[in-house]
């Protein structure tokens, strides 16, 4: 890497976002509209995009904040558990009347997978609460936030963390009509080749088309755009310049967090302000580890396994 960070601790990453309950079921292959097939298996493990970026961002040795909702359940107590565990700060979490998140994931023998999401208590996350959380916490140096809360909250999160003056990081995901008058507040803007057609209307499938796409989402006012692209690896562009990211080659076992592991690499690269070519590099091995385990939480890699992969 190109930085050295064993003498001061780097600023904070706050990850505004889903908390989430997620039912990951195992099958051979995914049915088709009205078939019943057999799974093999049922596990339960903490999720959601946001505490997905959160602890992959804690794993590599950063101070994290989340900033989010859970319910006053059962699910949500668990949920603040795994924080703990995880040593993220929740005093951005608020405990709200109902239930806590939740989404179904059904993964097949190739890895593959669907999602169906229960927003709950992510749906009641107040933009006033994230703003004035932003803009009063010490040391921000990333703020990262995704689609699965309120367009509202993914707003105001951008644009409070550029007024900190921290680098700001929008995962649309899943893909959404996300207002175009946000985008000059993004520093990075990270979809999958799925999510950027659909923002887009253009095509996303070969090299070159990803290169292009990118570049048309930079005239949005993104100070850069980065498409992944699973085992392609990713594109990125800038208003002046564009490049491409080698994936690591790793067996694939469940790709449910990967693109969380992407981003939280790449909030993580940047507060230790790596270049742009090395933080991505770190946002890919991160995700390239995730892959090679089941579940959300659990595949999302540590600082040790990233360094190795890395060499």
């Amino acid at each position: 890497m190109t930085s050295d960070t064993s003498s001061s601790i780097p600023p904070r990453v706050v990850v505004v976002g889903s908390l989430n309950i997620d039912l990951v079921v195992g099958l051979e292959r995914m049915p088709h509209p009205g078939e019943t097939v057999f799974g093999h298996s049922l596990e339960r493990h903490p999720g959601g995009k946001g505490l997905n970026q959160a602890v992959a961002a804690a794993r590599l040795g950063v101070p994290v904040t989340m900033v989010g909702a859970v319910g006053d359940d059962g699910s949500g107590d668990w949920l603040r558990s795994v924080m703990s565990a995880e040593g993220i700060d929740q005093s951005g979490i608020s405990t709200l009347a109902g239930t806590s998140g939740a989404a179904v994931i059904e993964v097949d023998a190739t890895g593959a997978n669907r999602i169906v999401v229960i927003p709950g208590a992510n749906d009641l996350v107040d933009a006033t609460v994230v703003a004035d959380y932003i803009a009063s916490s010490p040391d921000v140096g990333v703020v990262l936030t995704q689609g699965e809360v309120p367009m509202d909250v993914i707003v105001t999160a951008m644009r409070a963390g550029r007024a900190r003056g921290a680098q700001t990081i929008l995962n649309p995901a899943p893909a959404r009509e996300y207002p175009r008058d946000v985008m000059d507040s993004v520093n990075f803007l990270v979809p999958n080749e799925h999510e950027a057609a659909l923002m887009t209307g253009l095509e996303v499938g070969s090299t070159v088309d990803a290169v292009e796409t990118a570049g048309e989402m930079t005239r949005w006012g993104v100070g850069c755009v980065v498409i992944t692209r699973g085992e392609r690896g990713a594109v990125w562009s800038t208003a002046t310049n564009s490049g491409q990211v080698q994936a690591f080659r790793v067996h694939a076992v469940d790709t449910v967090a990967a693109g969380d592991a992407f981003c939280g690499g790449l909030a993580v690269g940047l507060v230790r302000g790596e270049t742009l070519s090395e933080a991505l590099r770190w946002a890919s091995a991160c995700g390239a580890l995730a892959a090679t385990k089941a579940g959300a939480v659990p595949s999302l890699p540590t600082l040790d396994e990233v360094q190795e992969l890395l060499g």
